[in-house]
């Protein structure tokens, strides 16, 4: 790709409206813009970014047996009667009429949905366990949107749903989309910290969150400075914790975070309400045993760039950039070299971008540390004096003098290091 075919519109200037490190960044990179309060366009390199999230996402979620469907945004809002949710969900659900007279929600969550579809479909023990999963915007008239994308009115979300004959399968899946929850994360350069927490609004009875800490976080992680133990504020204060630790009695620290997943075991809380029953091998109905699994897709992007960047710009992992490397020539002699680079880096099927704009090279390099490309390769007359082209890490203060025969070489052996393969 040609950064002058792309569409990459940066900005020099802060936006007033930004309040957070990544809600600026995000702005000024041009990964989204606002269209009104809480609802936000995701523009080219946002998207890709955001695509590479999801592939990881479904990458894991396959690997962990789960399956993909897609159910609708749409919801008759006699489901939510059913299961008791209409009222505690409270003014954040969208709510309408349509134009006959039917009472409708914009889904918040899809727990009522996948359980009337689940009540129709899995019959008998021998069709258990099911998992399944999707990745869909959900809707929420937030009080007060803020922080970007982070606390939005529309939001992508990938939400799964398991359900088993009995709790011991419960426990087994759980514990597997614990497992897997971590590893999506690590994988988009994320360092998720599992805490106990609330149930809330789902109901339940055990739920973990997952929990990136960030000075700018809307959460409250209570965590022990001595062992493993972690809660939310909430859950911590429900349990009676005060400044030790109830498992080893050392001092708690309080530390803001950004909350990027959530998981709870439902028990039969919707199958009961909802009538989505099996017949078990003893003859009897029985209802199904739920278990559900959230991450705030749309969250990821942020909380990686509030734990990924510097005073100019973005720093991404090479897992999930909008590009691995953009190529830089300075001056004219460079863009013939620059040209040939990119068809080589092209041809070898790695993700480059090449800034052929008619502008300067501060600018260039300017707008390739704000968006946040993990490696930049110049090329200027000098460097090209020596068949060399300068190599430098996002992450890197000093760019590496490295001959251009063997620039794409060195990027394919670089990539494959960081992205653990």
């Amino acid at each position: 790709m040609r950064w002058s075919l792309a569409y990459i519109p940066t900005l020099r200037e802060t936006p007033a409206e930004a309040e957070t490190v990544s809600h600026r960044l995000m702005l000024r990179a041009g990964l989204i813009r606002k269209l009104s309060a809480g609802t936000y366009s995701y523009l080219p390199m946002g998207m890709r970014v955001l695509l590479k999230v999801t592939r990881i996402i479904r990458e894991e979620m396959t690997r962990a047996g789960a399956l993909e469907v897609l159910l609708p945004a749409l919801q008759p809002a006699d489901l939510w009667k059913r299961s008791g949710r209409w009222e505690k969900m409270g003014p954040e659900m969208v709510r309408f009429k349509d134009r006959h007279g039917k009472e409708m929600v914009l889904g918040p969550t899809h727990e009522e949905v996948i359980t009337q579809l689940i009540a129709g479909e899995l019959r008998s023990y021998r069709d258990l366990p099911k998992t399944l999963f999707q990745i869909q915007t959900k809707f929420r008239d937030e009080a007060r949107p803020r922080f970007g994308v982070i606390r939005s009115c529309e939001f992508l979300m990938k939400d799964a749903y398991s359900f088993d004959r009995n709790e011991a399968g419960l426990n087994v899946n759980y514990d597997r989309m614990y497992d897997t929850y971590l590893r999506i994360f690590s994988r988009c350069g994320l360092e998720a910290i599992p805490v106990e927490a609330d149930t809330g609004v789902m109901g339940g009875d055990d739920s973990h969150e997952f929990m990136v800490l960030s000075k700018n976080g809307e959460d409250t992680v209570v965590r022990c400075s001595g062992c493993p133990y972690a809660a939310s504020k909430d859950r911590a204060a429900k349990q009676g914790v005060g400044d030790s630790c109830p498992k080893c009695g050392k001092p708690l620290q309080q530390l803001p975070a950004i909350e990027v997943g959530h998981i709870f075991k439902l028990g039969t809380k919707y199958t009961e309400a909802l009538d989505a029953n099996f017949l078990d091998e003893d003859g009897k109905q029985k209802p199904f045993i739920m278990g559900c699994y959230g991450i705030g897709v749309s969250r990821i992007l942020p909380a990686v760039i509030e734990t990924h960047q510097d005073e100019a710009g973005i720093r991404w992992p090479v897992s999930i950039a909008p590009y691995q490397a953009v190529i830089v020539p300075i001056n004219p002699p460079a863009r013939e070299a620059a040209e040939w680079l990119h068809r080589e880096a092209l041809e070898a099927g790695l993700e480059v971008l090449l800034d052929d704009r008619e502008v300067s090279g501060g600018v260039k390099m300017k707008d390739a540390d704000l968006v946040g490309f993990p490696i930049r390769i110049l090329l200027s007359e000098k460097t090209l004096q020596k068949e060399s082209v300068e190599f430098k890490l996002r992450t890197e203060a000093e760019p590496t003098l490295l001959k251009t025969s063997e620039v794409v070489s060195r990027l394919k052996k670089l990539l494959a290091q960081q992205n653990g393969a």
